[in-house]
């Protein structure tokens, strides 16, 4: 019996132990799920402004694409705070982060927050809010459309090297940097990049509500300062985010006092499993996004197409 007795025993301290491990291990996973919820901007139902940063090259990001339609679907979010710093990038990826924004912007009041740069592609973000704040020296404008290659036709032809080709119609793949640039695939070139600034002037005009001529003059280009540009109708008002807020509170009623929630895009690898992993692979991940061309820098090396990028020679 005395034997009996001491198993039963020891069976209780093993199912004591084995539950005691199950609930930590539950309690860990909700842990878990809360902060990766909570990273992402998910906030179980408080009411809150979300802050949805433009930072750096911007390109045409599906990801980010999808976390408008959640902030659009999401009754807790009462706000939208853009918090640009950006030169630009692909005017294709601003064309589609406007167009996101502007369905966003159906269901939900958004304000633009300007900060250091929020130039070319950068400003065309800022035109998909319903208002624009910048601070006195923030850098924006730039309203433009650029196509650029190198010609690189002398440098080969003086170490000895010639490019062939063999292609269907004399326009494919021009302008080429290999020889002499064809007038007509320069006249081609212009007719592709002009009629993308006319739809950039377009944005302007109907966004900042001012007539073509009034549009033409502001965007041949040139960038200016926050002050410069609510002298010129196209930015609202000078400030910070505090601003921004003060202006949703007037306009539209939302309680100042709400807290502004971070949200962000969820990238392939940023779930339970990429949590779990993070910490101990930052360094791998690193060299990953290198990789892949997600850095800054990266991206800033590899655009193709069209660009509404504002980058001062260096």
């Amino acid at each position: 019996m005395s034997l009996d007795a001491d198993t039963l025993a020891d069976r209780r301290r093993l199912k004591r132990r084995l539950f005691l491990w199950r609930a930590g291990a539950v309690l860990a996973l909700v842990l878990a799920l809360i902060a990766i919820t909570a990273d992402r901007g998910i906030s179980f139902g408080q009411a809150h402004i979300a802050r949805v940063t433009i930072g750096g090259i911007i390109v045409d990001d599906r990801y980010q694409l999808e976390m408008l339609q959640q902030i659009a679907s999401d009754s807790s979010v009462k706000a939208v705070i853009l918090s640009i710093d950006s030169p630009g990038g692909t005017t294709t990826g601003a064309e589609a982060l406007y167009e996101g924004v502007r369905a966003l912007a159906e269901k939900k009041p958004v304000v633009a927050v300007l900060g250091t740069v929020a130039a070319s592609g950068g400003y065309i973000a800022a035109l998909s809010a319903d208002h624009i704040v910048a601070r006195g020296n923030t850098i924006t404008g730039s309203i433009g459309v650029l196509f650029q290659w190198t010609q690189l036709e002398e440098l080969l032809g003086n170490i000895g090297v010639e490019m062939k080709e063999v292609k269907s119609s004399p326009l494919k793949a021009e302008p080429s940097p290999f020889h002499k640039t064809d007038p007509r695939a320069i006249k081609a070139t212009q007719d592709m990049v002009d009629a993308s600034y006319d739809w950039f002037l377009r944005l302007v005009s109907e966004r900042r509500g001012m007539d073509e001529a009034a549009a033409r003059t502001v965007g041949d280009g040139r960038v200016f300062t926050g002050w410069q540009a609510v002298k010129n109708g196209l930015v609202d008002a000078l400030g910070g985010e505090d601003v921004a807020i003060a202006w949703l509170e007037n306009e539209h009623g939302i309680d100042a006092d709400l807290p502004v929630n971070d949200w962000e895009p969820s990238y392939p690898g940023s779930g339970f499993a990429g949590f779990l992993g993070r910490a101990a692979g930052e360094a791998a991940l690193v060299t990953i996004d290198g990789l892949s061309g997600k850095t800054q820098q990266a991206k800033r090396l590899t655009l193709d197409g069209l660009t509404s990028l504002w980058q001062p020679d260096r």
